[in-house]
C-alpha cells in the first residue's frame, strides 16, 4: 500500500475542487493540507470559466487541494486577501500564503508552481 508523504489530518487530497464557504472553511482546508491552490472566481467571469477545466484536472492529477471561492458569495473573504480582480489564484504551502497571481495562468505554469511546494 502506498503512503502519502504529505498527509495532513485528512490523509489525501480530494480529486475534485473544494468549494469554500467562508473564511473558517478556507482556514480549515489550508490547515488540513500541505499545499492548497485557492481560486477566487466569479460565475460571470470568462477567464474564470476557461480556467475551470484546468483546475479540475490539477485537482485529480496533483497532491495539491484546489479550493474555489466565489467572490460574489464571499466578498469579505475576498477583501481579506486583497482580491481586486478575478480570477485571483493564491497558493498556500505549510499553512502560509506563498504565491498570489491575478489572471488565468496556463496549466503547465500552475502545475510547476504546485510541484515546487509538493516535492
Amino acid at each position: 500500500m502506498a503512503t502519502d508523504a504529505h498527509s495532513g489530518s485528512s490523509g489525501t487530497s480530494p480529486d475534485d475542487p473544494v468549494h469554500v464557504d467562508g473564511g473558517a472553511h478556507l482556514d480549515d482546508v489550508v490547515d488540513e493540507h500541505d499545499v492548497v491552490l485557492v481560486d477566487f472566481y466569479a460565475d460571470w467571469c470568462g477567464p474564470c470559466q476557461m480556467l475551470e477545466p484546468v483546475l479540475e484536472r490539477l485537482a485529480s492529477e496533483t497532491d495539491a487541494v484546489i479550493a474555489k471561492v466565489d467572490v460574489d458569495e464571499n466578498q469579505p473573504l475576498a477583501g481579506e486577501y486583497g482580491v481586486r480582480g478575478v480570477p485571483t489564484l493564491l497558493l498556500f504551502a505549510g499553512g502560509n500564503q506563498v504565491e498570489q497571481h491575478v489572471g488565468a495562468l496556463p496549466a503547465d505554469r500552475l502545475r510547476n508552481m504546485i510541484d515546487e511546494y509538493t516535492e
